[in-house]
């Protein structure tokens, strides 16, 4: 078991190689990109990834507070579904109107892995094996796909 410090220090410590890691990885555009923090353009947007000592998880995560305004970006996603699938050449997870750890209702598209945990630096390549590719499939679809959420931005 970690304090929170020390669990703390081991996430940053993951982060930071990951980051640095895909740092000189262009985007489907060309340009440079924070990985880590990838940023869409479009609030309440985001393309996340997490890991604890169990799994780890890459989403695209709606977070609109009005659930209406977060259902129609949902259904806007389920028009590039075929789209998308193309692109991170696998089938996720759909989940509309979800709570987060934190009781917020989301709406997510999302891959889990388990079995695998973020504290311990012989699962990190295993976990950068999970992240690299999708998060580089996601940043091509939505090279493609941003557009058709522009109404929301």
């Amino acid at each position: 078991m970690y304090s929170k410090e020390q669990a703390s220090t081991l996430r940053q410590a993951f982060w930071t190689a990951f980051g640095q890691y895909m740092a000189l990885q262009p985007t489907a555009d060309g340009t440079k990109v924070n990985w880590v923090n990838y940023k869409t353009g479009i609030k309440h947007l985001y393309f996340r990834m997490n890991a604890d000592q169990h799994t780890a998880k890459i989403a695209i995560e709606i977070s609109h507070s009005d659930l209406g305004i977060q259902e129609l970006m949902f259904e806007q996603f389920k028009a590039y579904k075929n789209i998308l699938v193309g692109s991170i050449g696998e089938e996720w997870d759909w989940s509309l109107h979800s709570q987060d750890e934190y009781g917020k209702t989301i709406s997510s598209i999302s891959k889990c892995i388990d079995d695998v945990n973020i504290f311990k630096q012989e699962d990190w390549p295993k976990l950068i094996s999970f992240f690299k590719p999708r998060i580089m499939a996601l940043d091509e679809f939505w090279s493609d796909a941003k557009y058709g959420f522009d109404l929301f931005s």
